[in-house]
């Protein structure tokens, strides 16, 4: 059997564990000849794969990135690009295709499973932590862990001179990343998409925490979180009006438009950190290895009993495997109840 995979999408902590699992268990346990398809779905669209073997993958573990590139492309961007992708498959010989990514990347496996046939297996990625059908993704430890060792190092110096730090981290439309630092990092108020506060919301917090003579004050945000005053008026802040092949506008900036209404409202200094790709590069959590080699050993079953179409998923703490179509349907965004116990330790 011949099989190949890919990486799509932003770069993850994790990645590189996951397609050492599937070449150590479909070459070495299989037998099966294992291809990585290189920089994402372009790779099938312009035929460029790689042989990998135990050589390939010896020492990638701990590694940040992946070692056979990524990329945004979407095959139904461009006439023809689909067909391509298809032509690659048929023109390799490949039996299977394990497709490792977010939304996105997985959106493109499942259409290309239902309107072409690809024999395709999914694998979750993405450090927001927001597809559904899995409790967790890999990447998100490691991006939670990176974003908190952030906010202690920031009380520091928030306390040292008075100041208000707002860090932001990412999050295009779900907060687990800030809900999750924030509440390991004891921030003292925390904006996300899904429940944003008010402006003044913030500012009363950072004046509340003055009068009980706490001068700083700690703001997580997420970069996706639509600010809005209590007028009514509400702004979506943007680094970018260009759009990705998915149609996705680069986000950033919110953090310091925040920080910047904080110093006017209340009169305190105010400054902003954005954590940014840091998030999402070095050396992954022992959790996030973990949990990626479990994930691409599932891929690899699954691609050995013909699972066609299906994405492996963490629920509980079992393995499982749930259909690509279900896991798509929408979002997992942070659920009230989480951001309920965030907000009894704000101001």
């Amino acid at each position: 059997m011949r099989i190949a995979m890919l990486t799509g999408g932003g770069d993850c902590p994790g990645l590189n564990a996951v397609i050492r699992a599937v070449t150590r268990r479909g070459g070495a346990e299989y037998g099966w000849e294992v291809y990585g398809i290189r920089n994402g779905w372009r790779g099938l669209v312009e035929d460029d794969l790689k042989l990998l073997g135990p050589s390939a993958v010896s020492g990638i573990l701990h590694q940040g990135g992946t070692i056979i590139g990524t990329s945004r492309t979407n095959p139904f961007k461009i006439e023809g690009d689909a067909d391509r992708v298809m032509a690659t498959v048929r023109g390799r010989g490949i039996d299977a295709v394990v497709a490792i990514g977010g939304e996105d990347t997985l959106g493109v496996a499942n259409r290309l499973h239902a309107e072409f046939g690809l024999q395709v297996v999914g694998v979750p990625k993405t450090i927001d932590n927001d597809i559904g059908g899995t409790d967790y993704t890999f990447g998100f430890d490691t991006a939670v862990s990176v974003a908190t060792e952030a906010v202690d190092r920031l009380h520091s110096t928030a306390e040292s001179h008075n100041r208000v730090m707002v860090v932001e981290v990412m999050g295009r439309h779900t907060g687990w990343i800030a809900v999750m630092s924030g509440i390991a990092g004891g921030a003292d108020a925390i904006l996300i998409p899904e429940f944003p506060l008010t402006v003044e919301d913030v500012c009363d917090l950072v004046e509340q925490r003055a009068a009980r003579g706490k001068h700083f004050s700690i703001v997580v945000v997420s970069e996706g979180t639509a600010l809005t005053w209590r007028s009514g008026e509400g702004q979506t802040i943007l680094s970018s009006d260009q759009l990705d092949a998915f149609g996705h506008v680069r986000l950033g900036g919110v953090g310091a438009v925040l920080a910047k209404e904080i110093e006017r409202m209340t009169g305190f200094d105010a400054r902003v950190t954005i954590l940014g790709y840091t998030q999402r590069g070095g050396t992954p959590t022992a959790h996030d290895r973990v949990l990626a080699t479990r994930y691409g050993v599932k891929a690899a079953e699954m691609v050995k009993e013909g699972r066609w179409g299906m994405m492996a998923a963490l629920r509980g703490d079992a393995i499982v495997e749930v259909p690509l179509a279900e896991a798509l349907v929408e979002l997992k965004t942070v659920p009230l109840e989480l951001y309920e116990i965030a907000q009894t330790f704000f101001g």
